[in-house]
């Protein structure tokens, strides 16, 4: 993706890159998007699910919010994922940092209309923050549908940014007797719970035994 004023990094700007192959799997390892814009000079911006299928970004939601209600009205936002990889503890408070892995991303909304279109979105969200699981749930029903509000936004340019490696502490302050180094940060799943009023001869599915991202 060619870069305009709007994608350019200017700070540190050897951590950026505006390739496809750096941006799209960043986006498929997060859970979690946050999708901003502004109305009447106000910014709003709300945290929420996601996939992405080819170069589009999908978000769905109840047809009763309000800020799906703006979005569906096709605006222009902005859209940030952000992957944190470890705590970066330098000598100095000042060299303190975090490797982490970032796209941010503009483009327009669109309204769904097409119903096959809607179906396919919400198996991938649902596939995107577990795979495997769709075939293995009711899926949704007509009035499920029509309350659920699916939204486009169609990438229009985007750029990632990355910090990896150890600390950059000055060479002066090399002997300094703090320990330095990076506490590396996972996502971890824990022990899952099982539902208390379930069937207990119900067996825990290899996707949830086994969930991890990529």
């Amino acid at each position: 993706m060619t870069p305009t004023s709007r994608t350019k990094l200017t700070r540190l700007p050897k951590r950026g890159a505006h390739d496809t192959a750096t941006i799209y799997p960043i986006l498929d390892e997060g859970l979690v998007c946050h999708v901003s814009y502004i109305l009447n000079g106000q910014p709003f911006m709300i945290p929420i699910a996601y996939c992405r299928i080819g170069d589009v970004v999908y978000i769905h939601g109840s047809v009763g919010s309000h800020f799906l209600r703006e979005l569906a009205k096709g605006i222009d936002v902005c859209l940030a994922v952000t992957l944190m990889d470890g705590l970066v503890l330098a000598r100095s408070a000042f060299h303190h940092s975090v490797n982490y892995r970032s796209v941010i991303l503009f483009g327009k909304t669109r309204l769904v209309t097409d119903d096959a279109e809607a179906w396919d979105v919400l198996k991938q969200i649902t596939e995107h923050l577990i795979p495997g699981r769709w075939e293995d749930t009711r899926q949704p029903n007509d009035s499920e549908m029509k309350k659920t509000m699916v939204l486009a936004i169609d990438i229009e340019e985007a750029s990632a940014k990355v910090r990896t490696g150890n600390v950059n502490d000055d060479p002066e302050d090399a002997d300094l007797p703090h320990w330095a180094g990076v506490v590396p940060l996972t996502i971890q799943p824990q022990t899952p719970i099982q539902d208390p009023s379930q069937n207990p001869e119900i067996t825990v599915p290899n996707y949830v035994t086994g969930y991890k991202r990529n």
